[in-house]
């Protein structure tokens, strides 16, 4: 063969070579084609960062239509929803049905509930264990991966809730919700976490809702306390049943979020090599998500406790949270009380809830259609406010005034915990301070719900005063929720000037496309 032939020979292979990469660059597998499975050398060691960098070099310079998008984003939403919203059943289960087991006599017989004070320590100390791990809980997610980390958290609460069905006394009770909280800590803040890299800013709030809307795990614990407290055998009474229900599903729902759960985008094997590509990339549009690198656990933490958008979002959550923490545990008592049977009174909770979970599913929807969080939060937090006004004042006049106040109550209270916590991660940025953040608006806000169930201390009258205390923290969360609109729309004005200001100055920045923005960047805009 002639030199010029042989020129020409390593020429084509050169053309042809490059013709095949780009077409693999632009299909999205370029960088994950040579690459194994991801590998761990322990249950408690990290994914090697190599395949995250590959699919995010990928996401860079994949190709994709609108339609290819929705058909990955049905792929996720068949996947990872229907496992975290069956994960969050069981997790809310705990609150309904401790409630609805306060209402048996049998129950406060075996620990020894005689009163109303002893009552409201025992579901105040829950959050003790709760509050000190929230944070630390966030930082091993990222860690290990959500999938192991929900498999522990599932897992460790599945065997306390299985412990209410034979413990007895007062101090078995107390040790048994210390420890629900401790196996609780870090798993509501992580799954919204864990959510933001799979969802745009503009999806999260009906995800969220979907998801973890406590006003569903409500309706059914009513209906199976309503069936269940008729159980009897002759080794377990009907309150001990709705312990059992929770607490075997739960254990073995821990299995399935370690088997089936991504830990995150890039592990997904149910999606192909393209698909990982473009799930990325559409939230590279978006906010830029990152598994690895970034700011350490302590730094996550300085960047928020310095954010004062963390602390009017701690203001918002915890003000609203008073009422969550005290209408879950109290509504089997509060019908009860307005005169029906304490059978009854659990089948009664089921309306509130399921009219509840309209409302959440219809705020949340339109929350996210209209991009706007501040004005829907504040619409919730005065629709629970009237609710909580109505009881303080006419629980004592009129029973269907009252019932109806706790159906502005349920609905206006559930529907603020998608749009508060989509509101914070929409604001954080990067995702190590996401992670703490959301976190760290948890952690505050619970240590805060230590004191909740106390302000129901006047059972003697109907909790008048209770309800007149949550209706000023629902006021107050209105307030924040005000505060914090107009603070984010003033700083999207600014960041907009700025820009102009440096387009009319010719000032070049050298930006890294594949980094994340951060919130203090002025190209950052805000959801307000």
């Amino acid at each position: 063969m002639s030199t010029k032939s042989a020129i020409s020979t390593e020429i084509k292979e050169v053309d042809v070579s490059k013709t095949a990469r780009d077409e693999q660059a632009s299909d999205g597998t370029l960088h994950q084609s040579g690459l194994g499975p991801p590998q761990r050398r322990h249950f408690f060691s990290p994914l090697d960062p190599t395949w995250a960098e590959a699919v995010h070099r990928d996401a860079e310079t994949v190709q994709y239509t609108p339609e290819e998008e929705r058909r990955v984003r049905r792929k996720i939403d068949n996947r990872v929803l229907p496992l975290v919203i069956i994960s969050f059943l069981f997790n809310q289960f705990d609150r309904t049905n401790v409630g609805n087991a306060h209402v048996i006599d049998a129950f406060n017989d075996n620990y020894e509930i005689t009163t109303n004070q002893k009552w409201t320590l025992a579901l105040s100390i829950f959050y003790v264990g709760y509050c000190t791990l929230e944070m630390p809980a966030n930082v091993l997610q990222r860690h290990i991966g959500a999938n192991r980390f929900f498999f522990i958290s599932l897992t460790f609460w599945g065997l306390s809730s299985l412990s209410f069905t034979y413990a007895k006394g007062y101090a078995a009770l107390l040790v048994l919700r210390v420890l629900m909280g401790i196996g609780e800590a870090g798993y509501y803040a992580g799954v919204i976490y864990y959510m933001s890299f799979w969802y745009t800013r503009s999806e999260m709030a009906l995800r969220i809702t979907l998801g973890m809307t406590g006003t569903v795990p409500g309706a059914l614990g009513g209906l199976l306390a309503f069936g269940l407290v008729r159980a009897h055998t002759s080794e377990l009474a009907g309150w001990q049943f709705l312990f059992l229900i929770e607490a075997i599903p739960t254990l073995i729902m821990g299995t399935c979020d370690l088997l089936f759960l991504p830990a995150f985008p890039f592990t997904a094997s149910f999606l192909t090599q393209r698909e990982k590509a473009i799930a990325q990339a559409r939230l590279n549009c978006d906010h830029k998500p990152q598994s690895h690198g970034g700011m350490t656990g302590w730094q996550g933490f300085k960047a928020v406790i310095s954010d004062p958008n963390a602390w009017l979002f701690m203001t918002i959550y915890a003000s609203f949270n008073v009422g969550v923490a005290t209408i879950s545990y109290f509504l089997p008592t509060l019908i009860r009380d307005l005169g029906f049977s304490s059978i009854n009174a659990q089948g009664l909770t089921v309306a509130p809830y399921v009219v509840g979970w309209f409302m959440v599913f219809i705020q949340s929807w339109h929350s996210d259609r209209t991009r706007d969080r501040g004005y829907h939060i504040m619409f919730s937090a005065a629709l629970s406010c009237i609710g909580y006004i109505i009881l303080a004042t006419s629980v004592q006049k009129s029973v269907g005034a009252a019932y109806f106040a706790l159906f502005l109550v349920v609905g206006g209270n559930f529907s603020l915990f998608p749009l508060v916590m989509s509101w914070a991660t929409n604001t954080f940025s990067p995702t190590s301070k996401r992670g703490v953040g959301t976190a760290f608006i948890v952690s505050i806000s619970n240590c805060i719900s230590i004191a909740s169930p106390q302000v129901y201390f006047d059972s003697e009258d109907n909790f008048r005063k209770g309800h007149a205390i949550a209706a000023g923290c629902l006021f107050l969360s209105l307030l924040a929720a005000f505060t914090a609109r107009t603070r984010l729309n003033a700083l999207n004005k600014r960041n907009k000037r700025i820009l102009q200001e440096m387009a009319q100055s010719d000032e070049k920045r050298v930006e890294d496309e594949s980094v994340e923005i951060w919130d203090n960047d002025p190209r950052y805009v805000f959801l307000a």
